[in-house]
């Protein structure tokens, strides 16, 4: 359902259903959130790496689930409020850089998963769908904020209403994936970046995170003075007196991300 696994500082947290392309039921999105709050408080976790298992990265809902809860009367089963927005403001906000391995088709709350993620590395033979008025449905999971984001207003407004398929190296184009790689590489490249995130400073690209979230809806003056906050914390850190040290005697920092 759910597999977790640390090394090299990565927590590498694999959605494994690939029967039903890594599909979310209810146990499925609390298994998620268990291990993203598990990856978030753990200080020996640096970076975070998001995949699928199989030929799908998640291809959004579990529509049988939904089906069974329509029938019942239950409608959405509050899974939006209880599920899907704790898990995008964890991806969003935790200190530690997300990486996502797009493996294949993204679609929905899986492309959804996707963009929440701060770097997207994406196999040649992935897909990204914005399904949901395809189903009668309003966008969720964030993809109203983070997709705009990646590629502006008229393009998401575009993807969302018709609802077709986009290619990666459409994707890579439109500016909705970082980087595009052969099939075969996409998780030893993700895991490669993810590495080299791990080594850097956790705190400062937590900070980092927060100021562009902050400054994309905010006035100028009030990005200013968050950066400004930002800036007193990040100085106060251990890495940031290190590596200023470091750059004085002309050495490489080495960051221990606290």
């Amino acid at each position: 359902m759910i597999r977790y696994d640390v090394a090299d500082a990565v927590a590498t947290i694999t959605l494994d259903r690939p029967d039903a392309m890594n599909s979310l039921t209810a146990e499925v999105k609390t298994a998620l959130l268990d291990a993203l709050r598990r990856a978030a408080a753990d200080p020996g976790v640096r970076a975070v790496l998001l995949t699928g298992s199989g030929r799908a990265f998640c291809a959004g809902q579990d529509l049988r689930e939904h089906a069974a809860n329509l029938e019942a009367g239950r409608g959405l089963d509050n899974t939006v409020r209880e599920h899907y927005n704790p898990i995008i403001e964890l991806i969003t906000t935790m200190d530690q850089p997300v990486v996502a391995a797009v493996n294949g088709v993204a679609a929905g709350a899986g492309a959804a998963l996707a963009f929440a993620c701060d770097l997207r590395i994406a196999s040649e033979k992935a897909k990204f769908a914005l399904a949901f008025a395809g189903i009668g449905l309003a966008p969720d999971s964030g993809a109203s904020w983070t997709l705009q984001r990646l590629v502006g207003l008229g393009r998401a407004t575009e993807l969302m209403l018709l609802g077709e398929p986009v290619t990666a190296a459409r994707a890579l184009e439109l500016g909705m994936v970082t980087r595009v790689v052969p099939a075969d590489d996409v998780l030893k490249t993700a895991h490669e970046l993810a590495v080299r995130l791990a080594q850097g400073p956790t705190k400062a690209y937590g900070a980092t995170k927060r100021a562009l979230a902050h400054a994309a809806a905010r006035p100028l003056p009030e990005a200013l003075a968050l950066e400004a906050d930002l800036q007193d914390a990040c100085a106060a850190t251990d890495d940031h007196l290190r590596a200023t040290a470091s750059f004085l005697a002309k050495e490489q920092p080495v960051f221990h991300g606290r």
